[in-house]
């Protein structure tokens, strides 16, 4: 009786244990509000204004992107090249790409460090990340450009939660509204908002603002950020997890409305995208992914 006794206690320790952990698990991958976001998307009737990524099915996977052999990372749209733009770190490197992912030009990086996202803002104009020293970094690029010197650009560096090369991933802006979004990837999870960078009006006083919104953070169901996408027709947020193989789309409120898994079988993807690390939407809509080591994709509406 007494030898029963002690097997049902160790049984019992044990599922408790498996019971914690399982817990701890889906804690960890966000399971539970992924599962509840899920059954809500049910009974959501679809906002026609809204991007609406479940629609989105791939028309380009996994091609490689020639010339590259790997850490591409980040992407953004020039609506007046009618290009991308991506970083390289490792062999710093700014690389202009057809939409059709083959490369047009590249362009040396020096002093940018560990340059990790690029945001078209303007005319000839993009924003540069080191996420090692959380510095924003302002450059001008045209026909002529050659290589790019950090030293000669207007440069902006914010420090905060240092956390090694878990800093700044990714990058949106928003024209209208003159904010840059600035994404961390994670320990701690966080968008930033900054204001006043760049400097867009010389005869005014320089002046930086960077908020948060720990309550739209705080809906982010995934392990962490790799890349942002402003969309400027709806007003809403794309933020891309590496970690959690997913593109959420968030309203003006900061509300995760849509989501595009990044997973074998979902969206017509014969095989899942190995580690998403930007996000980039054209004039038409249409979404496109780079891939580490040197993957291009592009999703679609039907």
């Amino acid at each position: 009786m007494h030898r029963v006794s002690r097997l049902t206690v160790f049984l019992v320790c044990v599922i408790l244990a498996a019971l914690v952990a399982a817990g701890m698990a889906a804690q960890h991958y966000r399971f539970f509000e992924r599962t509840w976001f899920n059954i809500n998307q049910q009974w959501q009737s679809i906002d026609p204004a809204a991007i609406n990524l479940g629609e989105y099915q791939v028309v380009v996977q996994g091609r490689a992107i020639e010339g590259l052999e790997d850490d591409v990372s980040a992407l953004t749209y020039d609506p007046l090249r009618k290009s991308l733009f991506t970083v390289t770190n490792k062999k710093a490197e700014l690389i202009e790409l057809s939409l059709d992912g083959k490369i047009l030009r590249r362009i040396p990086l020096v002093g940018f460090g560990d340059a990790e996202a690029v945001e078209f803002i303007g005319e000839n104009t993009y924003v540069i990340t080191d996420e090692r020293q959380q510095r924003l970094i302002k450059v001008r690029v045209d026909d002529s450009t050659r290589f790019l010197d950090a030293v000669d650009a207007e440069q902006l560096t914010l420090g905060l939660n240092l956390a090694g090369n878990k800093g700044f991933e990714g990058l949106a802006y928003d024209s209208a509204g003159k904010r840059l979004f600035v994404a961390k990837e994670r320990d701690p999870m966080l968008i930033y908002e900054v204001r006043g960078f760049p400097h867009d009006n010389p005869q005014e006083p320089y002046a930086t603002h960077v908020v948060t919104n720990p309550r739209r953070d705080a809906r982010l169901f995934v392990r962490d950020l790799s890349s942002l996408q402003f969309d400027e027709r709806s007003g809403h947020l794309l933020a891309l997890s590496d970690e959690s193989k997913l593109l959420l789309e968030l309203d003006v409120e900061g509300r995760p409305i849509s989501t595009l898994s990044l997973k074998k079988g979902r969206h017509g993807l014969t095989k899942s995208v190995p580690q998403a690390e930007g996000i980039a939407m054209d004039d038409e809509g249409a979404v496109y992914v780079v891939s580490e080591p040197n993957l291009f994709y592009v999703f679609k509406k039907p």
